[in-house]
C-alpha cells in the first residue's frame, strides 16, 4: 500500500466526548499513524472550520491535510500555515441552489416552528450552503422532511436533508444542504481530485449525518461507541445497498483497546488495510 486517505468524523468518533470511556493510548497511536508520509488525513465534520480548530487544540489532535466541514458543504485545505477554502467545491455545489444561499431559503420554513417545533440553530451553526434546525426527538420527522422537500422542489431547489441526533443535548438535528453537499459527496470529490479510490480510502463515523458514507461503497468504520440505532440502521441500509462488506463495526480487542473513538478507527483501518499495523507498531 503506497498511500492511504483517512477520513474521520470528529464528535464521538475521533473526539472522546461521548459517555463511553476512551482507551488511554489510542489518540497518541492515531497521531503516530497519520504522521506517516503515506497518509492523507481529512476531518469530516458537522462543525464549521472555527469549531474544528477548537477541537484540534482542545484534544491535541494532529492537523489534517483537509477539513470537510458543515456536514460536507465546505472543504478547506491546510496550506503553509493557514486554511484555504476550496472554491472548486463551492462552485460544484452552488448549482443545486440556483445562486441562492441558506439565508434565502430560511423564510420559506418560518411557519414550521408552530406546527412542528422546528427551531433554527444558532448563527454560528449556519453557513452559506447549510441551513440547520433543532427538532424534538418525538416529532414525525419523515412527514416533516417530506414537507420541506416539497417546498424546495416547488422552487426548483435540489437539496439533501440530513437528520441526526445530539445525544448530549437529547435533541434532533436537521441540516438542509445542496443535494451534492453531503459528507459522502465531499469525500468522493476529495478522492477524485486527489487520485484515491476505494482501494486506499477509509472513513470512520458514528452518527446520522455519517449514514450516507457508512452505507456507501467507501470502506467505512462504525466505532464501538456508536448508538445502537445507528448501528442497526447503517447495517440494514448497507445490506440493502449491497455494501455490507464495506462496513466494519469496531468491537474492541485490537492492541488491547476498547474499540471506542480513535481505538475503533485504528481497529477498522487495520481490518481493511492489514499493512497499516506495521505503521503503528
Amino acid at each position: 500500500m503506497q498511500k492511504l486517505l483517512i477520513c474521520t468524523d470528529l464528535d464521538r468518533t475521533l473526539l472522546p466526548n461521548g459517555t463511553q470511556p476512551e482507551s488511554p493510548e489510542a489518540r497518541a497511536i492515531f497521531s503516530r499513524l497519520v504522521s506517516r508520509p503515506e497518509v492523507c488525513l481529512a476531518y469530516v465534520s458537522g462543525r464549521n472550520l472555527a469549531l474544528v480548530q477548537e477541537a484540534i487544540q482542545e484534544y491535541d489532535l494532529p492537523t489534517p491535510n483537509w477539513v470537510v466541514g458543515d456536514v460536507g458543504s465546505t472543504i478547506y485545505k491546510y496550506e503553509g500555515d493557514r486554511w484555504k477554502s476550496w472554491q472548486n467545491w463551492t462552485q460544484q455545489i452552488a448549482v443545486d441552489w440556483r445562486g441562492l444561499n441558506a439565508v434565502d431559503l430560511e423564510p420559506w420554513f418560518s411557519d414550521l416552528a408552530e406546527i412542528s417545533h422546528l427551531v433554527l440553530q444558532e448563527p454560528d451553526q449556519q453557513s452559506r450552503f447549510k441551513l440547520s434546525y433543532y427538532l424534538p426527538l418525538d416529532v414525525e420527522k419523515d412527514a416533516l422532511q417530506q414537507y420541506i422537500s416539497d417546498r424546495l422542489e416547488e422552487q426548483n431547489i435540489v437539496a439533501s436533508l440530513i437528520y441526526s441526533v445530539d445525544e448530549a443535548k437529547g435533541i434532533g438535528l436537521l441540516d438542509i444542504l445542496p443535494a451534492h453537499a453531503t459528507k459522502l459527496h465531499a469525500v468522493e470529490f476529495l478522492m477524485d481530485q486527489l487520485d484515491f479510490d476505494h482501494s486506499n480510502t477509509v472513513f470512520a463515523g458514528d452518527s446520522g449525518n455519517d449514514l450516507p458514507l457508512l452505507i456507501s461503497p467507501v470502506p467505512s468504520i462504525l466505532v464501538a461507541n456508536a448508538h445502537v440505532d445507528i448501528i442497526a440502521q447503517s447495517q440494514q441500509q448497507a445490506k440493502e445497498q449491497g455494501n455490507i462488506h464495506n462496513l466494519y463495526l469496531a468491537h474492541g480487542g485490537f492492541l488491547d483497546m476498547n474499540g471506542n473513538y480513535s481505538a475503533g478507527i485504528l481497529e477498522g483501518i487495520v481490518h481493511y488495510y492489514p499493512d497499516a499495523q506495521k505503521w503503528i507498531e
